[in-house]
């Protein structure tokens, strides 16, 4: 990555404002923030580099979409320099956690004080696009190391990782998040080996997954109605483990085919938890579960 690049816009600063309406305390699980740059500094490593989403856009979003708690993310963007997530959870009135990026070999006090600080989990990539940080091997010894901290274990991987990953992710000693369902084809539909792997692999109460990025899953970007094949394999997964699963915008988009609109995936909700009680225990009952918000 040179600094001669010129900055990515990765989202949609006028969304649509949503037909549904959320429940009170409604979760979006899965965000980023991007910099100021000229307070938190772009990874030199990065892959691309974005236009600065921070938080203050961040929060304006979420007010918009009626969303009252989130968990945030650290980008590879930012690398393993957590401080914008660091400084929105602060900024964010117990309402915002978040996820860090950290090595293997992070010191027992660094992850004593990231959970101080309000972080509830680290997470690991297995994507080409970015370089993997560790092997499954070093992450499953880090998290004995985790539970002691009280964090938990976020992965992302290739869709076709799954077959490979599950029994040595099965040794976790703390729960483990799956993003984006499983980086599935959705196009493949729910018979495919990946999706067939990833349904069973959840059997499992050790694992959750995020029903997000139904826009990144269906090549059928501008499909009608919006993402319908993504919809319809995050439906599947909430109907078979209600209690596992959690949603998030995946807010602002990075590596991404097209930038989607943030009104349209909340309104796809309506869709995925087709009844009151389901996006209650989706948006409301599994983060606070998980993440365990104390505002």
């Amino acid at each position: 990555m040179t600094s001669h690049t010129p900055p990515v816009l990765t989202f949609n600063p006028t969304p649509a404002t949503p037909a549904l309406t959320l429940p009170p305390l409604a979760c979006d699980s899965h965000v980023h923030v991007f910099g100021p740059a000229s307070r938190y500094p772009y990874a030199a490593g990065r892959n691309f580099t974005p236009v600065d989403a921070p938080k203050e856009t961040l929060f304006a979003l979420h007010r918009h979409l009626g969303i009252g708690r989130c968990v945030i993310v650290q980008s590879a963007v930012h690398g393993f320099d957590n401080r914008a997530v660091e400084d929105a959870i602060a900024a964010g009135g117990g309402r915002y956690l978040g996820v860090a990026l950290v090595p293997a070999n992070v010191a027992d006090a660094e992850l004593q004080r990231l959970a101080a600080a309000g972080f509830r989990g680290v997470r690991f990539n297995f994507m080409k696009h970015l370089a993997a940080a560790a092997s499954v091997d070093e992450i499953i010894a880090l998290t004995h190391r985790l539970k002691a901290a009280g964090l938990h274990l976020q992965v992302h991987f290739e869709s076709s990782l799954v077959h490979s990953l599950a029994g040595p992710l099965a040794r976790s000693a703390v729960p483990v998040v799956i993003d984006h369902i499983g980086r599935v084809d959705a196009a493949l539909g729910a018979d495919h080996a990946d999706f067939a792997a990833l349904h069973a692999l959840l059997a499992n109460p050790l694992f959750y997954v995020k029903v997000s990025g139904i826009d990144r899953i269906d090549p059928q970007a501008h499909s009608t109605p919006p993402y319908a094949r993504g919809v319809a394999l995050a439906r599947t997964l909430l109907e078979s483990y209600p209690d596992r699963c959690v949603w998030g915008t995946d807010w602002p988009h990075p590596n991404h085919t097209h930038v989607p609109d943030d009104g349209v995936l909340v309104d796809a909700l309506a869709r995925i938890a087709t009844t009151p009680a389901r996006l209650q225990q989706l948006l409301v009952d599994n983060p606070q579960r998980l993440y365990r918000f104390a505002d």
